[in-house]
């Protein structure tokens, strides 16, 4: 593919993060390995500030072993750990003081440079206890905090990681007389017939030129059951042939692919912004102004009241180091990398993140009909038979007489027989009638096919039986179709857009959950009602131009309505961009739609539910972390002030960091959790 989309993960680049300019990124160019070698050697320089300190001492009732020098072995670990892992935070403040956003850094390199320097007073003779060892506690801490972050995001982000491991790296091209040839995937070109074995991955979007076998498209459009493929039929780039052997002419490459779309989709929803980030930043960046605040006022309020200086830094530092924002920052970047990555692994793919906000809200849904809530090919959807001649036997013998003939009514009818199973019969003398129908003759039977023209031409009435067939049909504005045996009605055949099977269960659920939904169409009246009466819709909106679509979803709108619309993101662009929510329908053929805020890997409209219940299971954990991340502040903070000192509680340093690190942790664990939802109706394959 010599247009290939060249990612950061093809050159070994790193990757933003899911905000780009958030104060995570003091540290974005270090890996989680990194961190873990600073943690690990960190904690090990901190041990023997432990052991010998004065109050780890005095708490555990031993004496270390004493020697020349052995006074300064706090000092020295002390500072070997400020500086060694104390480092990263040092320069993530500068960069934050540089773009004046002081955050989480600014925070740390605060407590802990508050802390070194009182411990280097007290070292060289001010008068109080020195704080080397809630030094390098506080940093090992920090540093075990981000490791468990960095290791976290770098787990939710992996949805690239795992798309682009889907393209095997090198494809089978059948070459001239048959022959074949192993070459590099950049290689192929639009036109070129790869052969795909058993068992190996598709290597291009194409379409089968022969062959017969089943597909794993599991990973692209979440679809856990095999789809079958035979010659016509499109494959996916990246999906895993079955048992068959298949030869593919390839019919996309590079950015134009399946593939290279949903993960160009995929990193755009991972890089945008929600109104949940903005108001965590917001928070993050008050809550810093905050800290800052208390820890003046606790270090002005304690020195007047005559506190020695040891206990007013430590409350200080305390204070600085429980208002960490660090959690706060990780609260909703983590969610919003697992809730894009549990999307895409059931084919909805996120394009724009304040779009899966809304969707938790929304009031009504319209979907577009054609295409959408119907398959978009004709189909019999009713047969009406004399008595004596079952249903089925019917459309076998309708489909022989059609079997040759190009016309899309024909087409439907046998279609519509293959799809039932039937075995359709050979038939001879075949005869199109122009104007009128076609002629044949199925097993010495003579049959004839047509509508209206046909009967006056032989002057033939229909029996009681079969007009009321065909007056419903012209009711729903449907085709109807005679199938005549010697000249004779036998039965009739009501010829329609496919209401999609899927469809009945999409309109179910949402009404469960309380969402109204509306057709919106430019088909005639009777056609739309028909869709709507059987499917249980009554909010009806047909023959509509697609440039007053957009007045459709204003009206809506203008009635305090929440309009999430979902069309075919083509002719329902307009709409799709005016709605509070836009859903792009049918990606599995053409992912790169610009206009929705989610795109549907599958023509399925079930994934309009799955999406209102990915919005709010990620809402709900959006909500949670927050109040982990921040929530905690409102009782620690004042006892780290010491407001209680009085009747003896106090909150010692080590214990803020931990209450701190321990809330980071709670939150990325809390936002793994978002892992275990199950989307109604989605496949469970690949979704671990």
């Amino acid at each position: 593919m010599k247009d290939r989309p060249e990612s950061g993960l093809d050159r070994g680049e790193e990757r933003p993060g899911p905000d780009s300019h958030h104060d995570h990124d003091a540290h974005a160019h270090h890996s989680p390995e990194a961190f873990r070698d600073l943690f690990w050697i960190s904690l090990l320089l901190t041990l023997p500030t432990l052991i010998w300190s004065e109050l780890f001492q005095s708490w555990f009732d031993y004496t270390a072993p004493a020697f020349l020098g052995s006074s300064y072995i706090p000092l020295i670990f002390g500072l070997a750990v400020f500086i060694y892992g104390g480092r990263v935070f040092l320069v993530g403040a500068v960069h934050e003081l540089r773009d004046r956003l002081p955050g989480m850094m600014t925070l740390i390199s605060l407590a802990i440079l508050v802390a070194l320097i009182y411990s280097l007073m007290v070292t060289f003779g001010f008068p109080g206890m020195a704080l080397w060892w809630e030094v390098a506690t506080l940093i090992t801490i920090m540093l075990l905090g981000h490791w468990m972050e960095m290791r976290s995001i770098e787990q939710a982000s992996g949805a690239l990681d795992e798309l682009a491991r889907l393209l095997p790296g090198t494809a089978t091209r059948v070459i001239d007389g048959g022959r074949t040839e192993e070459v590099p995937i950049d290689e192929l070109e639009v036109d070129d017939i790869v052969l795909i074995r058993p068992g190996a991955r598709i290597p291009a979007d194409g379409e089968v030129r022969e062959g017969r076998s089943e597909v794993n498209e599991a990973l692209i459009t979440g679809e856990s059951q095999p789809v079958p493929k035979s010659e016509g039929d499109e494959v996916i780039g990246g999906t895993t042939n079955g048992s068959g052997s298949l030869r593919v002419v390839v019919t996309k490459t590079g950015e134009a692919t399946t593939l290279a779309g949903i993960m160009r989709l995929v990193s755009e929803a991972q890089h945008s912004r929600s109104r949940a980030q903005a108001l965590a930043d917001r928070a993050a960046f008050a809550l810093t102004l905050i800290a800052i605040g208390s820890g003046a006022v606790t270090a002005l309020v304690w020195l007047l009241l005559g506190a020695p200086g040891a206990f007013t830094v430590e409350r200080v530092v305390t204070v600085l180091v429980i208002a960490c924002p660090h959690a706060l920052g990780l609260a909703i970047p983590l969610v919003v990398a697992i809730s894009t990555t549990l999307g895409a692994r059931h084919g909805l793919l996120i394009r724009h993140r304040r779009g899966l906000e809304k969707a938790r809200d929304v009031d009504i849904v319209v979907f577009d009909k054609t295409g959408t809530l119907t398959l978009g090919e004709y189909g019999v959807v009713e047969i009406t038979t004399l008595a004596g001649l079952d249903v089925y036997e019917a459309l076998r013998l309708a489909a022989a007489v059609e079997h040759d003939s190009e016309h899309p009514i024909a087409r439907a009818i046998v279609r519509s027989a293959e799809e039932r199973g039937l075995e359709v019969p050979a038939a001879s003398e075949f005869e199109a009638i122009p104007g009128q129908g076609v002629r044949a003759v199925v097993a010495g039977r003579v049959l004839r096919m047509g509508g209206p023209a046909l009967l006056r031409s032989l002057n033939v009435a229909l029996p009681s039986e079969l007009e009321v067939g065909v007056e419903r049909a012209a009711a729903r504005g449907q085709a109807a179709i005679v199938l005549l045996e010697d000249d004779e009605p036998r039965a009739t055949f009501a010829i329609a857009d496919q209401i999609r099977p899927e469809s009945f269960d999409a309109v179910r659920r949402l009404h469960e959950e309380g969402v109204e939904v509306a057709i919106l169409t430019g088909d005639t009246w009777p056609v739309a009602r028909a869709v709507g009466a059987e499917l249980g819709i009554e909010r009806i909106f047909a023959e509509v131009l697609p440039d007053e679509k957009v007045e459709r979803v204003r009206e809506l709108q203008a009635q305090g309505k929440r309009v999430a619309m979902v069309g075919d993101g083509v002719n329902d662009a307009p709409a799709l961009l005016t709605a509070d929510v836009g859903v792009a329908i049918g990606a599995g053929t053409d992912v790169a739609v610009e206009a929705g805020d989610v795109v549907l890997v599958r023509s399925d409209p079930r994934d309009m539910p799955r999406i209102i219940e990915l919005s709010r299971a990620t809402y709900r954990k959006m909500v949670q972390n927050l109040w982990w991340a921040a929530g905690y502040n409102i009782i620690a903070l004042p006892l780290a002030a010491g407001v209680l000192a009085g009747v003896g509680i106090l909150l010692p340093v080590a214990l803020g960091a931990v209450l701190m690190s321990l809330s980071t942790i709670i939150v990325a664990l809390n936002a793994q959790l978002l892992r275990r939802v199950r989307l109604s109706g989605g496949s469970s394959e690949g979704h671990s």
